[in-house]
């Protein structure tokens, strides 16, 4: 079903008029996409995209096949897309258009090995310094990935509610991250149950914020091209909700465990101490976290919108209207529930800690040092 999707996806792309030279005329029919090197650049200059007085690389090189029927085959191919060398590999669109031409257009560089090598260097870093925790980290991480991939994306393509959905899997990515990564101990239920208190609420609040400042969930062109391809068929409203429950799961997952691993630690340090006494202790250390963290989430949506802040610095446009955009307020709306959900997450984690671990004398699994946040 993803699959098809995707490639319904890439089917509509390129049926949608583009500025390009080479890859301007409608298209019949998607022969494949294939693996292909460049062996040769036999011209390059720049023009300028029509209409805009922007200029563009544009090349024609040979190319040679590396995979499917036409493998061997050497293709000479016009490139208005990328700046492409000698040896690189790339992705090579073949099409038919409606009058039987062929056209041969550059799709992607083939970038997977780089992908891996650099998957496999971050996972080394994470065993070296964590140890068997780093082990149960990644286990988490896939197993996280997993449920996203095989249950998220086909139950939201299947039409059925974003936000259950979203909900649901939130809480299998919480059993993943917390359980996986820490044990099956009483901290890791105690977090767990927090967590998921905190991302009901922050759903809700979600759906609030979502409603009230009238967000349609297209302020994205992928959001536009995946309507054209499930003909209108998904609740884009439902799907920004979801979205915004998903990304803030990392987060929360971390104060809460965090929060936890306090009032244990201050409960062993000191069994003396009243469980009001280690709550406020407790919930002195959880604000400082979470001033850390709402400057973490707020700056990783800042990052992550970095062109699109760019290209609305250079406009002429009043700053209010700019804020006013779906696609700006999508993103406020997005850091503002998530920081809200954060800081709801300390003083329900603290109040569930304090009152079940106290005299608690199982074997604690809980280290905070692996988010490796500083403050």
């Amino acid at each position: 079903m993803f699959r098809k999707t995707i490639c319904l996806f890439l089917f509509v792309f390129f049926l949608i008029p583009t500025i390009s030279y080479g890859q301007n005329e409608l298209h019949e029919d998607i022969q494949g996409v294939w693996r292909s090197e460049v062996i040769e650049i036999l011209d390059q200059d720049t023009r300028l995209v029509p209409g805009t007085d922007t200029e563009t690389i544009f090349q024609t090189i040979r190319v040679e096949i590396l995979e499917g029927d036409r493998k061997g085959d050497i293709v000479t191919v016009e490139n208005d897309y990328l700046a492409l060398e000698k040896g690189d590999v790339f992705f090579m669109n073949y099409l038919i258009t409606i009058n039987g031409d062929e056209i041969y257009s550059v799709g992607d560089v083939d970038r997977r090995g780089v992908l891996v090598f650099w998957v496999a260097i971050f996972c080394l870093v994470v065993l070296a310094l964590s140890g068997k925790q780093g082990v149960r980290s990644l286990l988490s991480l896939a197993g996280s990935l997993f449920v996203i991939v095989y249950f998220l994306l086909p139950g939201l393509l299947s039409g059925m509610s974003p936000v259950i959905l979203s909900t649901l899997i939130a809480g299998a990515i919480l059993f993943f991250g917390i359980y996986v990564t820490h044990g099956f101990n009483r901290e890791s239920s105690v977090a767990f149950v927090g967590t998921v208190s905190a991302v009901v609420m922050t759903s809700f609040l979600a759906h609030i914020a979502v409603t009230t400042s009238k967000l349609s969930g297209f302020a994205s062109d992928e959001s536009v091209f995946l309507n054209v391809v499930t003909r209108g068929s998904l609740n884009f409203e439902g799907l920004l909700l979801g979205g915004i429950i998903i990304g803030i799961l990392g987060v929360l997952d971390d104060i809460a465990v965090t929060q936890v691993a306090i009032v244990r630690e201050l409960f062993k340090t000191n069994p003396n101490l009243t469980k009001r006494e280690v709550y406020v202790k407790a919930i002195r250390i959880g604000k400082e976290h979470v001033g850390a963290l709402v400057n973490t989430l707020a700056l990783a949506y800042t990052g992550a919108s970095l062109p699109l802040l760019l290209l609305f610095s250079n406009s002429t446009s009043n700053p209010g209207m700019i804020l006013n955009g779906e696609i700006i307020a999508t993103e406020i709306i997005r850091t503002i529930i998530g920081s809200i959900g954060l800081v709801m997450t300390v003083p329900i984690t603290t109040l569930l800690a304090v009152h079940f671990l106290k005299d608690y004398d199982g074997e604690t699994h809980m280290h905070h040092s692996h988010h490796g946040h500083t403050h």
